[in-house]
């Protein structure tokens, strides 16, 4: 049976409104396709609009012109209420700054996305334990998140991401906040999720060895893909996908 892909792009356009009047264009026709399982690094230089595309994919901003479809369902058109559900449902997020509740424990930020899900306690806390657990933490359960150091930080915004179940790590930046030493057992843990559990993931980056975790790279640039395919050995390979895409 032919998969369905969990991402489908099809000549997305975003534009914004400027004050003085007009529209400027950041996303220019990005058509792509991502699959079940799939390691996915999205890559580009401060401004190329890779986050605006991350927005759109994960339904946080509508595009203004093309289609998008998770997993076969079109979700260009659903009100703001339809969108948070398909977020809630389909998605997990794991951002730069954590984005952890300070004043709560780590096992009720877990439990957070559960609850909107109207889940039961009981269930809410067998699911979050069982994620705190996954990602090394099931000690730590009463710690508060000023209490941690940045990669536990990030480890319990994983079991957060992945309380629910969800179809698709999306991923901002998640090294951002941390040192390389962090950083690297942050990624490599991301690479077992996807090895391992066959978790569909969507990384942001703006870093050529950061990319390499991944197994695809869609580069953009100036709001253009100017490359989509696996992870070059080299970044000079991305880079004259700039130069090339400059010239137009």
């Amino acid at each position: 049976m032919k998969q369905i892909p969990i991402i489908s792009l099809n000549n997305i356009c975003k534009s914004f409104p400027l004050e003085i009047g007009g529209e400027q264009q950041v996303l220019f026709n990005h058509t792509f396709n991502i699959m079940p399982g799939e390691f996915v690094a999205i890559m580009g230089p401060s401004g190329s609009g890779k986050s605006t595309c991350m927005n759109i994919i994960g339904a946080l901003d509508t595009a203004s012109s093309g289609t998008y479809k998770l997993y076969g369902k079109d979700i260009t058109t659903l009100s703001p209420d339809e969108l948070a559900k398909i977020r809630n449902e389909y998605i997990g997020f794991v951002f730069q700054n954590f984005n952890l509740l300070s004043k709560r424990n780590i096992l009720d930020n877990v439990m957070l996305p559960l609850m909107y899900r109207g889940l039961p306690m009981a269930e809410r806390l067998r699911r979050a334990r069982e994620m705190l657990k996954l990602v090394g933490l099931e000690k730590f359960e009463t710690y508060l998140p000023t209490q941690l150091s940045g990669g536990m930080k990030q480890r319990v915004a994983i079991a957060r991401a992945l309380a629910g179940d969800p179809k698709l790590i999306l991923a901002d930046e998640p090294t951002g906040a941390l040192d390389s030493k962090m950083g690297n057992e942050i990624l490599k843990f991301f690479k077992k999720l996807n090895k391992e559990l066959g978790i569909t993931i969507v990384m942001i980056t703006h870093e050529f060895e950061i990319a390499q975790y991944a197994n695809r790279v869609i580069h953009i640039y100036d709001g253009r893909v100017t490359y989509d395919g696996v992870v070059p050995k080299q970044e000079s390979v991305l880079l004259k996908s700039e130069k090339k895409a400059a010239k137009k």
